[in-house]
């Protein structure tokens, strides 16, 4: 008898576990419907201000278009030189060196490379190019990001080179600016 006790609170459990495990399912599949049904955004924009100890600032523009997604950047504050420019993962620009947006968004799990190459973190947007003055622009189109992916996530400015080969990140230095990815109004 007591053997048989055991077996049918084994029998319980097994089945208690097995619809854990399938309302835990259920609840993922739904959240990634849930995820997939939302509006597709087509405009983002990000405010950056400077880190501590750089007064690098700007607004970064990203716009859905049929190649793709239109970035435009107007950046000041920079010392010359190509600047890494990229989107990290998160939108966290509360460490006062900017290490709290964490590291290039690359949700594809690739080799760090330039924006050009077809195997790239989606975040690697490359360098921006600053003149005598400290301004640098950029407006180019990329067939790699996905504005509804990078809502929420940040920005960064580097204060040197990415030298588009270094793993993980390009060797680009410190972070002289932090914005977080917002959705825009559209400007048409």
């Amino acid at each position: 008898m007591k053997n048989r006790t055991i077996w049918n609170t084994g029998t319980i459990l097994v089945a208690i576990f097995s619809i854990a495990i399938t309302g835990c399912m259920q609840t993922e599949t739904i959240e990634i419907e849930r995820e997939m049904e939302g509006p597709e955004y087509t405009h983002a924009v990000a405010i950056l201000q400077p880190t501590e100890g750089f007064e690098a600032s700007g607004t970064v523009y990203f716009t859905k278009v049929e190649e793709g997604v239109n970035v435009m950047a107007e950046i000041t504050g920079l010392s010359e030189g190509n600047k890494g420019f990229h989107i990290h993962q998160y939108g966290d620009c509360t460490a006062a060196n900017g290490t709290s947006a964490g590291g290039h968004f690359n949700p594809d799990e690739m080799d760090h490379a330039g924006p050009d190459d077809a195997m790239r973190h989606m975040g690697d947007m490359g360098n921006i190019v600053a003149d005598a003055d400290g301004n640098a622009s950029i407006d180019y189109v990329d067939g790699t990001i996905n504005i509804n992916m990078i809502l929420g996530r940040g920005v960064i400015v580097h204060n040197g080179e990415d030298d588009l080969t270094s793993q993980p990140s390009g060797a680009a230095g410190p972070r002289v600016a932090c914005g977080v990815i917002g959705v825009a109004a559209a400007t048409e």
